[in-house]
């Protein structure tokens, strides 16, 4: 059972980090056609995320892999319930990847235009999906003695999936408005401040809405309640959007970034830590639950990618943390191409 709690908090680090990384792109792509005033403006948006982005989605493969190999049973029923949403997540994936490689190939506005509009809708699609699929799955899904889901689509579009893709959506779109405070000057950066203060309060409005919401709609406070310390993580985030604010208003923003990828990671962690042992809970039944014991692959497979994940995570790591020490410098007019 060690082995199977391990490796189910190690698959919510790999989403929390996946998160962190590129939800500023999220964010970023998401407000592209209205901090990109003019074309100088989305080249230097693009080129505050564009040598970042492709490794930030290293950790949703990443991500995606654990669940595979971990745990197999939750990664067929998730891929089967969840399917379409999924999909249309990959699909904006791909479209998003490409309009930022295609955008700058014709001079033509037209041509710009439509792959601007590409880049926005790839990004404000897995923004809101991943809050709406997270969000379901904290709720539960109804799932049968076969764990086949018994909905569709629009089961999935319930108010309080609904609000875990607002509430995803404005972290991002905060998350990315600081980045580009990091990486920016000038009027875009200013804009890009004033943005993320803006987009604030509602972020904070929405979280204390879910975490009310979700002692009425979800289980998740069940481990809360027998074991009062984990609260720590519930103040964690606030204190994380607390001080996105402080640190805004002392223009700090490097500190702010930080603060809003604690308050990201913070989050997670409360969906995480409220399901366990639950993978996918079952609003049909409890014994129809998928958990951490009775999905995961055997012992001696855990054991050999726990080897492999504490020889590799590093090197990742390490890759990332050189990558981003690269491209540490502001993004001025001369480097925006």
């Amino acid at each position: 059972m060690l082995l199977q709690s391990i490796w189910f908090y190690v698959w919510g680090l790999l989403w929390a980090v996946f998160f962190i990384t590129d939800g500023f792109d999220f964010g970023i792509g998401t407000l592209f056609p209205f901090l990109g005033r003019s074309d100088q403006d989305k080249r230097q948006m693009i080129g505050a995320m564009g040598p970042l982005w492709d490794g930030n989605e290293v950790w949703l493969i990443t991500a995606g892999g654990v669940t595979f190999a971990a745990f197999p049973l939750v990664y067929a029923v998730m891929f089967s319930s969840l399917y379409t949403a999924l999909m249309l997540i990959l699909f904006a994936l791909i479209l998003r990847g490409v309009s930022m490689e295609f955008r700058g190939k014709v001079d033509s506005p037209a041509w710009r235009w439509v792959w601007d509009a590409c880049l926005f809708v790839g990004s404000v699609l897995p923004a809101l999906l991943f809050g709406v699929a997270f969000a379901n799955i904290f709720q539960g899904l109804p799932l049968d003695q076969n764990h086949l889901f018994q909905g569709n689509l629009l089961t999935l579009i319930n108010p309080y999936g609904l609000l875990g893709g607002v509430l995803f959506l404005l972290f991002f779109l905060v998350h990315g408005a600081l980045w580009l405070a990091i990486r920016t000057g000038g009027d875009l950066q200013q804009r890009a401040v004033r943005t993320a203060a803006f987009i604030w309060l509602p972020l904070l409005l929405a979280a204390v809405a879910f975490l009310v919401y979700s002692a009425a709609a979800t289980n998740l406070y069940a481990n809360y309640l027998a074991r009062p310390y984990l609260f720590v993580v519930i103040l964690s985030a606030v204190a994380g959007l607390l001080g996105i604010r402080v640190f805004l208003a002392r223009q700090q923003y490097f500190k702010a970034w930080f603060a809003s990828a604690l308050a990201i990671v913070s989050a997670t962690f409360f969906g995480i830590i409220g399901l366990f042992p639950n993978m996918l809970p079952s609003t049909n039944s409890e014994e129809y639950s998928l958990t951490a014991f009775n999905a995961s692959s055997s012992p001696l497979t855990l054991k050999i990618m726990l080897v492999v994940v504490l020889l590799f995570i590093p090197v990742v790591l390490a890759y990332q943390i050189w990558a981003y020490n690269l491209f540490r410098t502001k993004v001025g007019e001369e480097a925006a191409h």
